[in-house]
């Protein structure tokens, strides 16, 4: 019955909000805090209907939401169709890295001074919420290919990239509390956890992207048959190709997939040109158009492109769309989850633990970057205020759960970071909407 109960939640929960979306989108308020809403709700706190305990489900809550932070990393690369030597990935990779270093250490010094924890634990949970997250920050990423708006794209690229960064500084704090007295533990980790697993999980799963994408849509146009292959199944083994390729060799699961991603789209940038307007927005894929004529599966002036762009832009869409779905879905269920324990593991300190870090650690971490010319002060302003932490953090606690912590430093780590992302999804889901409007605004008169 319990199978049956929460089938029947999650259908109810996509139900509703199917029936009020009309209604949520002239709200200020996003979909993840309408479910962490409906969570609590549901929850053994409200009408009981469902009940989890995180002991029980630590080691498939670590899989799901790590198969959602892939799905999510695999899409934020796609979006990313920017040249690498363009100015705006400087950006993203500050924010990935010194303003995520900065954000470690600011929340750790604050758990250490201010509240005596040992540095292990701090250093632990301040990796476990430093990184921002790319399931719930779709409303700050970038809107399709052509979007070369700065604050989107650096929040994209950050969010790809620092769900993987922050891997290193999880397992830094697993040492500092494991290591046992080993006296090369400090070495071992800069030389195999730091630089060798990042560099490599970038490389090998750009290559295989680019490569992929590049011999796909190569194969598609020689055959013709450009409108008729099930793009679902190239996004699915990329991805899994991709993370195993990496996790054999120890490096990073999750920078190879979020690499395979944007190594797909130069492999659509090569083979269709970097046209002011990309292939994807001027054919568009009809639905069912693997069962239909080629000349009917697409929407467009086909007359004006060649068969790679159509190639590439049916191949982009169908990806984007396949993994949207997913991750949505993932981010439904998941932050309900989260809603339905967070009563359970409230704890007081997320309070001024999360106020630091959302509007003092955070903002002067991104201000304290020498951007020059690329941000102007009011897009610093907005990059400092969208640090929205979630799915990602949620599995890094998860991972951390399953490696050998101490009771009481396991349930101090779930209950903190439970309830600061809880908290991130109320604070900044009430806000992004408004203030990204207000930006937009501005960014139209201006032009």
């Amino acid at each position: 019955m319990s199978f049956i109960i929460w089938v029947a939640v999650l259908g109810a929960v996509l139900l509703t909000l199917a029936l009020t979306s009309s209604y949520l989108r002239w709200m200020p308020v996003t979909t993840s805090a309408v479910c962490l809403v409906l969570g609590i709700a549901i929850g053994p706190a409200g009408f009981g209907l469902l009940k989890l305990d995180l002991d029980d489900a630590s080691v498939w809550m670590e899989h799901l939401t790590e198969v959602a932070v892939l799905f999510s990393l695999f899409v934020c690369g796609l979006k990313l169709r920017a040249p690498l030597k363009a100015k705006k990935w400087r950006i993203a990779f500050g924010l990935a890295g010194p303003v995520m270093v900065l954000t470690i250490a600011g929340v750790s010094l604050l758990l250490h001074f201010g509240f005596e924890l040992p540095w292990g634990v701090s250093v632990l949970i301040g990796s476990i919420l430093a990184p921002t997250d790319p399931v719930l920050a779709a409303l700050v990423s970038v809107n399709d290919a052509r979007d070369d708006d700065s604050v989107r794209f650096g929040l994209s690229g950050e969010a790809g990239l620092n769900d993987g960064i922050a891997f290193p500084f999880v397992i830094l704090g697993l040492v500092l509390l494991l290591h046992d007295d080993n006296p090369g533990w400090l070495g071992d980790w800069a030389l195999y956890r730091l630089l060798w697993a990042v560099p490599a999980g970038l490389l090998i799963g750009y290559w295989m992207g680019r490569g992929i994408g590049l011999l796909t849509l190569s194969l598609r146009i020689k055959n013709e048959d450009s409108t008729l292959s099930p793009n679902d199944y190239l996004a699915l083994a990329l991805i899994a190709l991709a993370y195993v390729g990496a996790e054999s060799v120890h490096a990073y699961g999750f920078l190879s997939v979020f690499a395979a991603g944007l190594g797909l789209r130069q492999a659509e940038v090569k083979s269709t040109g970097d046209a002011p307007v990309p292939a994807e927005h001027l054919v568009q894929p009809v639905v069912g158009h693997q069962n239909v004529d080629p000349q009917h599966a697409v929407h467009g002036d086909t007359d004006k492109l060649e068969d790679s762009q159509v190639a590439a832009g049916i191949m982009m869409g169908d990806m984007l769309a396949f993994g949207g779905l997913v991750e949505r879905a993932m981010e439904v269920f998941l932050v309900t989850l989260l809603g339905v324990v967070l009563i359970a593991h409230w704890d007081w300190r997320a309070l001024p633990v999360g106020a630091a870090l959302f509007f003092l650690i955070r903002p002067l971490s991104v201000a304290a970057m020498p951007w020059g010319g690329l941000l102007e002060g009011r897009q610093r302003l907005l990059i400092g205020w969208f640090g929205i932490r979630g799915i990602g953090s949620l599995y890094y606690l998860f991972y951390a759960l399953n490696h050998g912590l101490d009771q009481s430093v396991a349930t101090l780590c779930a209950n903190l970071t439970l309830s600061v992302v809880a908290l991130s999804i109320l604070v900044h889901g009430i806000s992004t909407q408004p203030i990204l409007a207000r930006y937009e605004r501005r960014k139209q008169r201006k032009n």
